[in-house]
């Protein structure tokens, strides 16, 4: 794995998102109330909606567009809606936060 530093903590607000543009594509990253952090794909594998744009509540994210939700923790979809999106290894140093990008993508650039 390669870490990345994106930024700091404290540039994501609580029951906020940040888009990390990636060589593997846009990556969001929430931050819960209970100042969790994670990092998914942004995009619903509904209909692609941004998920970065939607409300986080607990370890959730509801997306825009349709109101699909996200486990912020898994990347599935909850309730009857099915689908799922990659998680993004993630740790938080400090103030920092880092997110690993994979190698082979990382050797393509």
């Amino acid at each position: 794995m390669n870490w990345i530093a994106i930024g700091k903590l404290t540039d994501i607000p609580l029951r906020g998102a940040r888009c990390v543009k990636t060589p593997q594509g846009k990556i969001g990253v929430f931050r819960t109330a209970e100042n969790q952090v994670f990092a998914i794909e942004d995009h619903c594998p509904h209909k692609g909606g941004p998920l970065t744009q939607g409300i986080v509540h607990g370890t959730s994210v509801t997306c825009p567009l349709h109101n699909w939700v996200i486990s912020l923790e898994t990347g599935e979809a909850l309730g009857a809606d099915e689908g799922s999106v990659k998680t993004i290894s993630l740790e938080v140093r400090g103030d920092e936060i880092f997110i690993a990008l994979e190698e082979q993508l990382m050797a393509a650039e």
